[in-house]
């Protein structure tokens, strides 16, 4: 047997788990559905506890802070009500609080890892285009939003609150910083983009 084949058997498990023929009844129905085995099936729910914790009666982040699930274009409306300022804010909070998760499981600097949570979180699926710019769906929320939120969890430091819209018009000092730092992309019609969020190849 190789080295790498050995290190293989080694890192898999067996996990037997009795479940009652309600619940197995339910995952047959979702498989059926997917189009998928039930092993893919049920792994894929196992693999989310690499991302959320399960209780009896609720769901919980790695930083054990408590959850709801509502639907994404909810979310995105009831933050596209807010001020331009407002959204930063929200943008800077969300990004914190993936930052936390990551500096618990000392990846705090690994970017990978946060993009790798906010798409089983369900924020975003992580896309990149063919020069390793960072795509991110305009359904996750408005652009102030998201530009802050990015921003937090890449650069791990406060968005400028001067980069608002009006200011940006108004000053030529602010338009040319924003270029600078930001550096909005139009490489979608579907998506965000901007220059700071360039993964290296």
């Amino acid at each position: 047997m190789s080295k790498m084949s050995s290190l293989e058997n080694k890192e898999k498990r067996v996990l037997t788990v009795r479940i009652d023929t309600e619940l197995d009844e339910i995952l047959s129905d979702i498989k059926e559905k997917k189009g998928i085995t039930k092993a893919i099936l049920i792994r894929n729910y196992l693999e989310m506890a690499k991302y959320i914790i399960l209780d009896n009666h609720s769901i919980k982040s790695l930083s054990n802070r408590d959850f709801i699930v509502i639907k994404r274009s909810f979310f995105k409306k009831l933050i596209q009500k807010s001020e331009e300022l407002e959204e930063i804010a929200l943008g800077e909070k969300l990004g914190r609080f993936i930052n936390d998760i990551a500096t618990i499981k000392g990846k705090e600097f690994d970017i990978e890892y946060k993009l790798d949570l906010c798409q089983h979180l369900g924020f975003f699926v992580k896309f990149f285009d063919s020069e390793g710019y960072l795509l991110i769906t305009k359904k996750f929320g408005p652009k102030k939003f998201v530009e802050a939120f990015i921003w937090y969890i890449i650069k791990n430091k406060e968005f400028n609150t001067q980069f608002i819209d009006s200011e940006i018009e108004k000053s030529n000092k602010i338009r040319g910083q924003y270029k600078k730092d930001i550096n909005p992309l139009e490489i979608s019609n579907s998506h965000y983009a901007f220059g700071f969020a360039k993964m290296e190849k």
